[in-house]
């Protein structure tokens, strides 16, 4: 179950609302050997705190293996265009 927390604004949107830890390379790749070759324990669990439609979002646009490969830092995940449409959306909802 992911951690709430509500005390800082979302580190995508900026809303503040509930907040989700969200792990940067997916804890379902951790036990991958390419990733635990590659990164550290404290690597793999490095993540950011997110509101829940931010979360929702990303998980929908892409799968694990992307978020893992390719969006593995929150400055890639704000680079990304599709993320940022996402972000963009996500700001301007109710909270």
């Amino acid at each position: 179950m992911a951690k709430l927390v509500t005390s800082s604004p979302c580190a995508l949107c900026g809303a503040r609302r509930q907040l989700t830890f969200h792990h940067l390379i997916p804890r379902k790749l951790h036990r991958r050997t390419s990733f635990k070759k590659h990164y550290s324990r404290e690597d793999l669990n490095r993540g950011i705190d997110i509101c829940q439609p931010c979360h929702r979002g990303l998980h929908k646009l892409y799968d694990e293996m992307a978020l893992g490969k390719r969006l593995y830092t929150l400055e890639l995940l704000l680079a990304d265009d599709a993320v940022r449409r996402h972000v963009q959306w996500s700001a301007k909802q109710k909270r």
